[in-house]
């Protein structure tokens, strides 16, 4: 079932490539949606794609990141079909 995840990272994920690895890893699983830095120095990203491969996009972000991401709120959501691909928003 195809389901859309909101994630807000935090730590020290600005400047250390996270935006672009995400993306890459999203068209590798043929996840879409996008990803952007936020002011207050975290990153937010909204992605789509079957559960299972949510899951696997996210661990695989989790296994980049493990040194610079100090916290992840995930909320999931029911998915809209909005997105046509993957992308660096900012």
């Amino acid at each position: 079932m195809r389901k859309r995840v909101e994630v807000f990272y935090s730590g020290r994920v600005q400047g250390v490539g996270f935006r672009f690895t995400a993306e890459s890893i999203a068209g590798e699983l043929g996840v879409c949606g996008w990803v952007k830095n936020l002011r207050d120095g975290n990153v937010q990203l909204m992605a789509e794609a079957e559960e299972g491969i949510l899951k696997d996009f996210l661990s695989k972000i989790k296994e980049s990141f493990s040194p610079y991401i100090a916290d992840s709120d995930i909320t999931w959501l029911e998915a809209t079909s909005e997105f046509q691909g993957f992308e660096i928003r900012f």
